[in-house]
């Protein structure tokens, strides 16, 4: 196989695709979404088999437990892919809806409309459930889509794609719409993000290794993250208990996730009396410290922390934690060492909380609230495709609505220029 043909002939296909979804109604692609769901359904058998390949070469190429249990498609793991694109079907259509409207002294009017970036490469790794999530965004935003899955999930994949192809059909849609790259060659990757006549966003679902692969060599915009350092402040003055539960729930709740609270900031006011409750409570969790001179006194269970800690994306139960003055310090630490993912501060105070709010750049900035909750389900959003730490052209968790584009429509009644 020619792979640069080959996904040359893909990404014409898809770019064909996007002018007909874009074109469809709410209701077609609402009903592709739930015969998709159908077959699915219909095909559990047909999955299983598939998935059982997958499972049974990786077990031979050596696949450690925790991509083992990634790749494996439980029945569970199936009913909530039916649940998801059904949940996907019932969400609000962003498309064509028209916002800011407004008449101008010359009488036409001005607004801006929704509509569908295009065509969106999607590259992730291990779970086959991704590609029915994603498929699902893709086709209820009215894009199109490519996915290429990992290798190690192949089979799993195209079995998946051939039951969306069949939503798709009895939608009265293209089957282009979705198409999985069906290679396992590695240079797939390389010119998928290098097609931007044909591609017009890629978005990463991955290790820290993959995104910064495809965002030094993507000739295409990119929709993603690299490093999720997020950052819990406790203002002086903080309610304790409160403080206690939102610091424990950033840590504790989940370990590898790209919302959890790598770095504690403490102010010095309250860290005598809080600090060693934490402490407690990290230890009853397996949470190691690391710690700044001032919270290892505090602290002796403490390990002193390394310039490098306060940059660590620890995806682990290890924790780095700082005490310092006042939220002045707070913020500098802040822009020196977030990813700008999520930060979340801890206060009584109102003017403080709004300055934390105006002054940390960051996609998601809390005020009393655990980093835990950054994440488009628990945003509203139904359901996200990812988070983007850039600025442009979206920004923290994306659903809908950052698989869409705005442009400029203007009604008039004749009117002309003078």
């Amino acid at each position: 196989m020619d792979v640069k043909q080959y996904m040359s002939e893909l990404g014409l296909a898809a770019r064909a695709a996007s002018r007909e979804l874009a074109a469809a109604k709410t209701s077609q692609r609402n009903a592709a979404l739930l015969g998709a769901r159908d077959a699915l359904d219909a095909e559990r058998a047909a999955l299983a088999n598939a998935n059982a390949a997958d499972l049974e070469r990786g077990a031979a190429g050596g696949l450690d437990a925790a991509l083992m249990d990634r790749l494996e498609l439980t029945p569970a793991r199936i009913d909530a892919m039916l649940e998801g694109l059904a949940q996907v079907a019932a969400l609000p259509d962003p498309v064509g809806s028209i916002s800011d409207m407004n008449t101008m002294p010359s009488g036409i009017k001005v607004g801006r409309m929704r509509v569908p970036l295009g065509v969106i490469g999607i590259i992730y790794e291990s779970r086959p459930n991704v590609t029915a999530e994603a498929a699902s965004l893709c086709l209820k935003s009215g894009n199109a889509a490519i996915l290429r899955g990992g290798s190690e999930a192949l089979e799993s994949n195209m079995a998946i794609a051939r039951c969306l192809a069949q939503g798709l059909e009895l939608a009265g849609l293209p089957a282009a719409a979705v198409q999985v790259v069906e290679t396992r060659d590695r240079a797939a990757v390389g010119h998928l993000i290098t097609m931007p006549k044909c591609v017009d966003v890629i978005v990463p679902r991955g290790g820290k290794g993959l995104i910064e692969r495809i965002s030094s060599e993507a000739r295409v915009p990119v929709i993603k993250h690299l490093d999720g350092t997020c950052h819990v402040y406790i203002d002086e003055g903080a309610d304790e208990d409160m403080a206690q539960a939102i610091a424990v729930n950033a840590k504790t709740q989940r370990y590898g996730t790209c919302n959890t609270m790598e770095t504690l900031l403490v102010h010095e006011a309250i860290a005598a009396s809080l600090l060693p409750r934490l402490a407690a409570a990290y230890a009853s969790a397996g949470v190691e410290l690391r710690g700044c001179e001032r919270s290892c006194a505090m602290v002796p269970a403490a390990i002193p922390a390394t310039e490098a800690d306060w940059y660590e994306e620890y995806l682990a139960p290890i924790l780095a934690v700082r005490v310092v003055d006042d939220i002045d310090q707070a913020l500098d630490h802040i822009e020196t060492y977030s990813s700008r993912h999520t930060e979340s501060i801890v206060t009584r105070d109102h003017a403080r909380a709004m300055r934390f709010l105006r002054e940390v750049d960051s996609s998601s900035v809390m005020v009393n609230a655990s980093t835990r909750f950054a994440d488009g389900f628990e945003y509203g959003l139904g359901a996200e495709i990812g988070i983007s730490t850039d600025k442009l052209h979206a920004r923290g968790p994306v659903g809908l609505e950052g698989l869409t584009s705005q442009k400029y429509v203007v009604l008039g009644e004749g009117q002309v220029r003078t």
